[in-house]
């Protein structure tokens, strides 16, 4: 038999950007333990719509933990209190009967509040663009493909291109930082040897952008590591720091 828990869910409500915001009260009755979060926000649209209030709005899309789109701080935690987990992937069975859950959008100047819990994370598409991609000619698949890749390089390739862009990181960051974020996008490209060419200006580049957005700089507090439901490691951070530290060495020289 299914088990429901009865919660009270103290929740950010913005009507718009500039708009003062506030924390609004909602009985959550009958709540299945077997839900994930964004269904029970669901449920409680549901209601809010049928007594003609206004539905919370927050960010949602493949609700598998793989796109980034979901987010927001539940109880202080940046994507809820399950470690390497995303707010979609949440489930209600980790709260108990009677739990009070504040439900907040990520806190940062960099990342500004659209509406209730949904925040404009447009920063990252512009560091993005600032340099994270390949552009060099790699030939077709199979010319890629024929490019000797070493193991070990591969494999941290592939956990820090594991990265959705959730913002996490910076939402847990006391300095609001965005360090974890382009740490990862600098390594999975820069391990690779499609992607060396390119290694030092994509560094300058997307630090100069992230620097200008107005993020904060890393401190080591390894909020970020603790709170990416991706399990990124502050390892890509120091990468992160070689690579800038050799390419403003080298164009200094030139």
């Amino acid at each position: 038999m299914t088990k429901t828990i009865s919660l009270t869910l103290k929740i950010w409500r913005q009507n718009g950007p500039g708009e003062k915001g506030r924390l609004e009260t909602y009985p959550a009755d009958d709540i299945s333990t077997d839900m994930s979060f964004l269904e029970m926000l669901d449920v409680i649209n549901e209601k809010l719509t049928l007594s003609g209030q206004n539905p919370i709005a927050f960010d949602h899309d493949c609700r598998e933990g793989i796109c980034g789109m979901c987010g927001a701080v539940v109880n202080g935690r940046a994507h809820g209190p399950e470690k390497g987990t995303t707010l979609c992937q949440l489930h209600m069975r980790h709260f108990k009967d009677g739990d009070t859950i504040v439900i907040e959008p990520w806190r940062a100047r960099t990342f500004p509040v659209i509406k209730d819990l949904v925040v404009d994370r447009g920063a990252f598409d512009t560091i993005i663009q600032a340099g994270g991609f390949i552009s060099v000619n790699t030939g077709g698949t199979p010319d890629a493909n024929a490019i000797p890749v070493a193991h070990q390089a591969a494999e941290k390739a592939m956990d820090a291109a594991a990265c959705i862009g959730c913002g996490a990181c910076v939402a847990a960051c006391p300095n609001a930082s965005a360090m974890l974020f382009l740490g990862a996008k600098i390594s999975h490209l820069g391990l690779l040897p499609q992607g060396r060419p390119e290694a030092a200006r994509r560094a300058l580049n997307m630090l100069q952008a992230m620097d200008h957005l107005g993020f904060g700089n890393c401190t080591n507090e390894r909020e970020c590591e603790a709170e990416c439901p991706k399990e990124i490691s502050i390892v890509n951070i120091a990468r992160l720091n070689r690579e800038f530290f050799k390419a403003a060495f080298f164009s200094d020289q030139t």
